[in-house]
């Protein structure tokens, strides 16, 4: 699976498993966007967790985020706006309940804000990821088809080794989910959370 790369080089990286995307009273679920299939993830992941900390692997969490900007007004892009127009001051906000990671999951070792799809775009990840001398990204979260995928391609263009979690990611729909994975398999490992856990 991750070869030769030991667990000490190799980081669980759960994109965007977030209250105000799963919990039901966060913003998605107020707006009447919630889905199963991502509600089930803390669950299925929580012991792939568990073992990644108990073999002194790095747990790293990302966390979409809607910063204030004028009057307090979240600044929310027009593609995300017209997807999601139920988005409305203090979802996602920085420090807010909202923004943070799902109990279940917690605690998160490393935490990165992030404002588009991609957790390297314009944020603090890949300085962590290379002041720890990480080489292999074990990648769940949400959705598979946007900040998922987004995520493993940029970690393919920085040379590290990705393993993604077929099992550890969901999608609004089973379809898009499935063919998001597909068209990651040139760059990246399909793997299940049974895989990961067999990990050394």
């Amino acid at each position: 699976m991750s070869g030769s790369i030991p667990a000490v080089k190799s980081a669980l990286l759960l994109v965007d498993l977030q209250n105000d995307f799963l919990h039901p009273e966060g913003a998605y679920a107020r707006g009447g966007c919630s889905n199963a299939d991502i509600a089930a993830l803390p669950a299925r992941l929580a012991p792939l967790v568990d073992a990644m900390r108990k073999r002194g692997s790095l747990v790293l969490g990302t966390l979409f985020t809607l910063v204030p900007g004028h009057a307090g007004e979240p600044i929310i892009s027009p593609h995300l706006q017209q997807l999601r127009p139920f988005l409305t001051r203090g979802d996602f906000a920085p420090g807010s309940w909202g923004q943070q990671m799902v109990e279940e999951l917690g605690p998160i070792d490393v935490t990165v804000e992030k404002v588009a799809y991609s957790a390297f775009y314009m944020t603090r990840l890949e300085w962590v990821l290379r002041k720890l001398d990480i080489a292999h990204l074990i990648v769940g979260g949400i959705v598979t088809n946007g900040g998922v995928a987004s995520t493993v391609r940029d970690a393919h263009v920085r040379d590290l080794h990705v393993s993604v979690l077929s099992d550890g990611c969901a999608a609004f729909s089973q379809q898009t989910h499935e063919e998001a994975l597909a068209g990651l398999k040139p760059i990246a490992q399909i793997i299940t959370i049974r895989d990961a856990l067999t990990f050394q």
